[in-house]
């Protein structure tokens, strides 16, 4: 049966996770283990619950109950599920709930890196992108535009923040994803690409690339797609290691795209030979 509770006490700690707890205090970087994150959306927590993902808690609009959030309070069984009216849960936490819905949930273990290189042929790479909307738009589109998953350095935005999560439409739950250290990536990331068999792909501002569409780096059989910060952009040691580096043509005198649109260009015209 749904373990329906009626919100009266807006400073019940059961609700510090929906109203409360910053991004890092969720992250819980010293106990990943325990570590939570919020699914917005019933399309979003579906996913969630389809990648395997745990439910702690449900914080929702009472009228949903016996519409679109039936079926997931099914699946969830016998956990707490707050609900109140659109106009109380709005003030609680401070924005309006998306569809009228959010589930806090036990973060995944990371797989290792093996795992994700090992089948792989087509890889997005994402070095300090360290805005979640970029991070959710760039997941996207690696989920649609035929990349086998992505890797992210540990200094970018962590794809489980709630906003990088509603941005993705849940994708972050549908291609495989992992976080290198930092470090590691700075003194070998480029070669631990290379032991894999991957040719890496420098998204770069620079006079000596090649076209994005060259015949030469199209036909290789595994690449990396290495996509810098906003505004600075790659590292320069990153992009001297990189085998290739393509620079996006632009017109009209713009220089460059915002990442998460690079991105797309780059993830459809270099992933096509993985379809």
């Amino acid at each position: 049966m749904p373990n329906i509770i009626n919100i009266t006490d807006f400073m019940t700690p059961e609700l510090d996770v929906y109203a409360r707890m910053s991004e890092g205090e969720l992250l819980n970087r010293h106990e990943p283990e325990k570590g939570i994150f919020i699914a917005e959306s019933p399309k979003v927590i579906e996913r969630a619950l389809d990648f395997g993902c745990v439910p702690i808690s449900i914080l929702m609009e009472e009228k949903h109950i016996e519409n679109q959030g039936k079926d997931i309070i099914m699946r969830c069984k016998d956990i707490p599920v707050y609900v109140a009216p659109f106009d109380v849960l709005t003030n609680l936490t401070g924005f309006k709930l998306t569809r009228g819905m959010l589930c806090a949930m036990r973060r995944p273990c990371m797989p290792a890196l093996d795992t994700i290189l090992s089948n792989a042929k087509r890889i997005a790479v994402m070095e300090d992108v360290m805005n979640p909307t970029n991070v959710g738009a760039i997941m996207r589109s690696a989920a649609a535009l035929n990349m086998d998953a992505v890797l992210l350095t540990s200094s970018c935005s962590n794809p489980l923040y709630r906003r990088a999560i509603r941005v993705s439409m849940g994708t972050v739950f549908q291609i495989p994803w992992t976080i290198i250290d930092e470090e590691m990536w700075k003194d070998n990331g480029v070669n631990i690409l290379r032991s894999y068999g991957f040719k890496s792909v420098a998204m770069a501002l620079k006079d000596d690339s090649v076209s994005i569409d060259d015949e030469k780096m199209l036909s290789e059989e595994k690449l990396a797609i290495v996509l810098g910060a906003e505004g600075d952009g790659l590292k320069d040691s990153t992009i001297v290691d990189c085998d290739y580096t393509v620079r996006i043509p632009m017109s009209h005198g713009v220089d460059s795209l915002n990442v998460a649109a690079a991105s797309a260009v780059a993830f459809w015209e270099l992933g096509k030979a993985n379809i």
